[in-house]
């Protein structure tokens, strides 16, 4: 493959709700423009972009993946995106390197909610969208019907750029709308000829439509336009590509990705509408390790600068960095400075990825995509630069985990490829959480629901060869007292030679804003001061299994207002058992009780689903604090809910809510559990130790 400029480069992501036919759709567009000789099937295992095992196996994208194609005199870099809105941190750290979008629909289906979910972030993004209808050729497609979900659910931006020819298996082309020429697809060819007659009429008034849009994106043609004259060819073609660019025309698009009628046309689209790397504005960044701001524009003159977007990690190569670079150029063996390391590292060998597939190349311009391979300490979201210009690019936010679930090595002689598993697969999804908590004894990964976890999990056992089970993760309670007690703590052992005396008095309260307190109050020296550290130590060491079902306690505070001492048989060790000794008798009558963690959710749903959700909240002890309006016909609700409560919660909101629903949590706080619940979690915590 030749070197290309930034005025040649375009970055096209694909998304879409999982099933829409992306990955086909990819294929076809590698197929067509000559990237690939043959045409994989999803069905077959065997396309250029799912390559790895776990999409093969589920027959989904999961993993972002790079198809560059050459079409005409410009290179289009493909980035095949997960259809799992669980991926998300894959998705949004692919959007920083695109400069266009292509969102799939299923013809059958319409606008389904990962494909809305999809169309926030393209919006969110500002990139330059094309709609695909995809699957046009399947049963009963109602497209009108199609269209309108479209303009409901996504935008009037949207306007339809062709009317489809033929209908269920005869479904053959489509009437191009800008050229007011049919095309016809035979599976390998496109030909033009007349739009039939009956379809004219149509196409006509969806044309006045196009070309009203079009005027009205540059001065000159409105007044031509509003004088009469008509627009030419060239002069429609020059105002779309400035209408699409600005996000103010979204294209709709119809085909058949398996029998390979719309991808042809969709290059030209491509090629015609979305602008160059050249065209985009500059990117913001800051000098490295000041406040000062920058940019970089994608120019070759300008200082080097990229930003890793993805991680691989290869049995055979080591780790592979995904980079795009936003200024300058990148050659093999070149020093760049490294923004999360502060160092200066050498890259080595620079390639081109075609899904798993390298080509070396001698040189990448700013604006291209490559990939680098055993760079040490280079990540996802690390920025490349200049040494002698270093600057870092802003940090791409990522939700944090919101369901979580506990793993063991089915074998225990694999904990130590356990551990160095987890670790290299963080490298690649820097998105899943692994945390130990010793309380439980459990290890936990968190991700954003069952298809990350369930990816993870899968890459464990076909990568690195670590079969593992998979648990229910356990609440981490706590305990406390909820009245004040007083008791006396004894720990006499005399029978010749040294022994141990010590005792205490000890007044314990509740405290609640603090874990944990100690002071005293004697009096006389009843207690000589320098044992008041072992009671101290004694205290807190006993603090870490409460009475009841042996959770640590919090919220207490002890205090040392009486005692004895034997000026021979008296040590820390005694004082220590004394006052472990006074907590648990004081236990007796100081109201012992468990205390839950207590999480804030806040809860995106659609309008339509409030009631249920809400209602929901109610049924899992949750307290509503607030809700406000969200983006168009969403809204947000915060509420204060026990963790016990919401460990499966991404798996029953989607339920709730057909997919639509999304929530993020954070740890707040413990509180006392209601009495009744107290027995069962008991009960479970001896049943778990």
């Amino acid at each position: 493959m030749k070197e290309y400029l930034a005025d040649q480069l375009k970055n096209i992501i694909i998304l879409g709700h999982l099933g829409s036919g992306k990955t086909s759709l990819v294929e076809a567009l590698a197929f067509i423009s000559g990237s690939i000789e043959k045409k994989g099937e999803v069905e077959r295992k065997n396309t250029v972009s799912d390559f790895t095992p776990e999409e093969q196996a589920r027959q989904n994208s999961l993993s972002t993946s790079l198809i560059p194609v050459e079409f005409k005199d410009t290179k289009i870099t493909f980035l095949d995106a997960p259809g799992a809105d669980e991926m998300i941190g894959d998705i949004s750290y692919a959007l920083k390197a695109a400069s266009g979008a292509i969102l799939v629909l299923d013809a059958t289906k319409g606008v389904e909610i990962g494909a809305e979910k999809m169309w926030k972030e393209i919006k969110k993004h500002q990139l330059p969208a094309i709609i695909f209808i995809n699957k046009m050729d399947k049963e009963n497609i109602k497209f009108d019907e199609v269209l309108h979900s479209i303009k409901e659910r996504l935008g009037n931006e949207a306007l339809p750029f062709c009317v489809p020819i033929g209908k269920n298996e005869d479904f053959s082309g489509f009437a191009d709308i800008v050229e007011l020429k049919a095309r016809l697809y035979d599976g390998t060819s496109c030909t033009d000829g007349e739009i039939y007659p009956d379809k004219m009429e149509k196409v006509e008034k969806l044309r006045v439509d196009l070309v009203e849009t079009v005027a009205g994106s540059d001065e000159a043609l409105l007044e031509k336009y509003f004088g009469g004259e008509a627009l030419t060819m060239e002069e429609v073609k020059r105002g779309l590509h400035t209408s699409v660019s600005a996000t103010e025309v979204v294209p709709i698009m119809v085909g058949s990705a398996v029998k390979n009628i719309g991808p042809l046309t969709l290059l030209h689209m491509i090629y015609e509408y979305f602008p160059a790397m050249s065209e985009l504005p500059a990117s913001s960044c800051h000098k490295f390790n000041s406040d000062e701001e920058a940019t970089r524009s994608y120019k070759d003159h300008e200082p080097f600068s990229a930003y890793v977007f993805k991680t691989l990690i290869d049995p055979f190569v080591g780790t592979i960095n995904l980079l795009q670079v936003k200024s300058g150029t990148l050659k093999k063996d070149q020093e760049v400075f490294v923004s999360n390391m502060n160092d200066t590292k050498k890259v080595g060998q620079v390639f081109l990825l075609l899904g798993k597939t390298q080509v070396a190349v001698e040189t990448v311009h700013a604006g291209d995509i490559c990939a680098i391979a055993k760079t040490e300490g280079v990540v996802t979201g690390t920025t490349l630069s200049d040494k002698k210009a270093p600057v870092a690019f802003p940090k791409t936010v990522t939700p944090s985990p919101t369901m979580y679930v506990a793993i063991r090595p089915k074998n225990k002689a694999d904990e130590d490829k356990l551990s160095n598993a987890m670790s290299k697969l963080q490298l690649e999804d820097n998105t899943f959480e692994i945390v130990r908590n010793k309380e439980t004894s459990q290890m936990l990964i968190g991700g954003q629901g069952m298809i990350h976890l369930g990816y993870i999990i899968d890459k464990m056992r076909n990568m690195f060869k670590v079969d593992v089970d998979s648990e229910e993760q356990q609440v981490v309670y706590r305990e406390t007292i909820k009245q004040t007690a007083t008791a006396e703590g004894r720990y006499i052992k005399q029978s010749g030679g040294s022994g141990y005396y010590g005792v205490v008095v000890m007044r314990f309260e509740p405290l609640p804003d603090k874990d944990y307190e100690f002071t005293e109050e004697v009096f006389g020296g009843a207690v000589p001061r320098n044992y008041f550290p072992a009671v101290d130590k004694g205290l807190q060491e006993t603090l870490e299994h409460g009475p009841l079902a042996g959770f640590p306690v919090i919220g207490v505070k002890g205090i040392l207002t009486d005692g004895k001492y034997h000026p021979v048989d008296s040590n820390e060790l005694a004082f220590k058992m004394a006052a472990s000794i006074a907590f648990k008798e004081a236990c007796k009558n100081a109201k012992s009780t468990i205390l839950e963690p207590i999480h804030k959710i806040v809860v995106t749903v659609k309008d339509e689903y409030m009631g249920d959700v809400l209602g929901d909240v109610n049924k899992r002890r949750g307290r509503v604090l607030g809700m406000e309006p969200a983006e168009n016909g969403y809204q947000k609700i915060v509420a204060e809910v026990p963790e016990a409560e919401i460990t499966k919660y991404t798996i029953d909101l989607k339920a709730m809510t057909q997919g639509s629903g999304t929530f993020t949590r954070q740890f707040l706080r413990y509180e006392e559990v209601p009495g009744n619940l107290i027995p069962k979690i008991i009960e479970e915590h001896k049943k778990n130790n």
